[in-house]
């Protein structure tokens, strides 16, 4: 199947995905999601593309730079598929998007 076919048919998907995200109990299932599976395989690019959709059904990282006074393209490469962000960065972001870390036992 052709790159151009399969953008045909998935197109609307991520577009989906983030006026699903623009809800606060989605984006914090999702979140979850991302970090329970983050904490199975360690895939740092996954969580932070979920990290990603949420801050752009959120304002966009426009936005989130503005709330979390962190530069926006400092913000760009954090969540790109090679970020790498500290745990305080990590929290800051959460809480601009209105989330906080939560501990539960296994």
């Amino acid at each position: 199947m052709s790159k151009a076919k399969v953008q045909k048919m998935t197109g609307n998907y991520e577009q989906w995905l983030i006026n699903s995200l623009r809800d606060k109990k989605e984006a914090a299932t999702y979140l979850q999601v991302a970090l329970d599976e983050y904490q199975k395989d360690n895939d740092t690019e996954a969580l932070l593309l979920a990290l990603r959709h949420v801050a752009e059904a959120q304002g966009g990282i426009g936005l989130l730079s503005r709330k979390t006074h962190l530069n926006r393209e400092a913000l760009y490469k954090t969540l790109s598929s090679r970020g790498n962000p500290k745990l305080q960065t990590l929290g800051i972001l959460l809480k601009a998007l209105g989330f906080h870390l939560l501990i539960k036992p296994i």
